[in-house]
């Protein structure tokens, strides 16, 4: 199996990484399950001031490992158990973590990446880096609630010009949007973030968890309970031939005919 999650804690820091070489570290389903079990055990340990979440190698996260698709993509149970009891279980144990998370992002932000980045509290960016969702491009949309909490992170236009029109865009868009709260030479971003988490380390942790806690409560007053309701129907497009299509295209690396 290739990807990994990795874990390690330094003091009152947690560092989470994202680990899939030579893939930019796009999710694999492995990776998915990794994630949750990380913040899971993160969350029974109340020494912990500050987790910083990245990518290895020069990049954050480039999506879902495509090359994994076929296998379960075009079956609409097997679709509705990877995206509702992996990649949500993931990202909700990221959200219901109780401690500050810093995000440090380089590279690709694609996808996954976008949600996963989407999940943290403070995101700091190397300037190079690049952001966007373009599964249009592989025949399919994003899943209701991966969907919500991006769009809630990153603003309306950004996240639709993401799914409808597979826009990719630099860091300074992001920055301008409110998605990032600042911009590193890609250079200076290790020593930046790290610095960042180590000041919030400084800070009471029961304020930070209790900030934390009317933050969880806001966001679920939001959109994700407007979006429940559609996750029963979400994924019935999975047979079609859009979606056969678009993911066959990128595995063939030709352009899709839709």
């Amino acid at each position: 199996m290739t990807g990994l999650i990795e874990l390690r804690i330094e003091g009152p820091l947690a560092f989470v990484t994202l680990s899939n070489p030579g893939r930019l570290n796009a999710m694999t389903r492995g990776m998915w399950r990794e994630l949750r079990e990380a913040f899971e055990r993160l969350a029974r340990m109340p020494a912990l001031r500050c987790v910083i979440v990245g990518g290895e190698g020069g990049a954050f996260c480039a999506g879902g490992d495509i090359s994994e698709y076929p296998s379960f993509r075009f079956d609409v149970a097997r679709l509705r158990a990877f995206h509702e009891d992996e990649v949500w279980a993931a990202l909700a144990a990221m959200l219901a973590c109780e401690l500050p998370l810093v995000a440090r992002i380089e590279g690709a932000c694609m996808g996954a990446g976008l949600e996963i980045a989407s999940c943290c509290d403070i995101r700091l960016s190397a300037a190079s880096a690049k952001f966007g969702a373009p599964i249009a491009k592989l025949g399919f949309p994003m899943a209701p609630r991966e969907a919500a909490l991006v769009q809630a992170a990153i603003g309306d236009a950004l996240a639709r010009d993401m799914l409808l029109a597979a826009g990719i865009h630099g860091a300074q868009r992001l920055l301008e949007a409110g998605f990032l709260l600042s911009l590193l030479p890609d250079a200076d971003l290790e020593a930046a973030v790290l610095a960042h988490a180590r000041r919030i380390a400084t800070l009471a942790p029961t304020a930070a968890r209790l900030n934390k806690a009317t933050f969880a409560a806001l966001r679920q007053a939001g959109a994700q309970q407007a979006v429940a309701p559609l996750v029963a129907s979400a994924y019935d497009y999975a047979d079609s031939a859009e979606h056969r299509e678009g993911i066959a295209a990128f595995l063939d690396k030709r352009t899709p005919g839709f």
